[in-house]
């Protein structure tokens, strides 16, 4: 995910760069200061909204962990050789074990929910804090 988004990016910021040096010519005759203005304008409009976006993206990816967490990779056999060669000199019961494992993988999963939890608070901040920037310029570069 963040190759893709790495070698994204370049070609996003020369599309950007691209569209406002087209703009400034364009609007030219207008004025200097109206066209940095309108750039200014844009490029915080670009920014709020790809972090926007990217809020978006971590909530759905954060709520996918919430509903379906990754599973335990640990076999219950690799786990009882693990504990029957930290325990040689006490062999525990087979059932122990079973329970110390179960255990063991809710705990993960409880762990995975607890940290997707954490992850979806911190994505909501990249849209609550972004949006009104985005819809307040938004509106002034309607009204000029």
């Amino acid at each position: 995910m963040f190759f893709i988004m790495a070698s994204f990016l370049p070609i996003v910021f020369v599309v950007v760069l691209i569209f406002m040096v087209m703009y400034a010519v364009k609007q030219k005759d207008k004025g200097r200061e109206n066209v940095l203005k309108h750039v200014y304008i844009y490029l915080v409009l670009f920014a709020t909204l790809m972090m926007t976006i990217g809020g978006g993206i971590s909530i759905f990816m954060a709520v996918s962990d919430l509903v379906s967490p990754a599973g335990y990779y640990q076999s219950f056999s690799e786990f009882k050789e693990m504990k029957s060669m930290d325990n040689k000199k006490q062999h525990a019961d087979e059932a122990e074990w079973r329970d110390e494992y179960q255990q063991m993988v809710q705990d993960e999963k409880d762990r995975t929910k607890d940290s997707a939890m954490n992850q979806l608070l911190k994505s909501f901040g990249f849209i609550v804090i972004p949006l009104p920037v985005f819809l307040y310029f938004n509106r002034m570069r309607k009204q000029t």
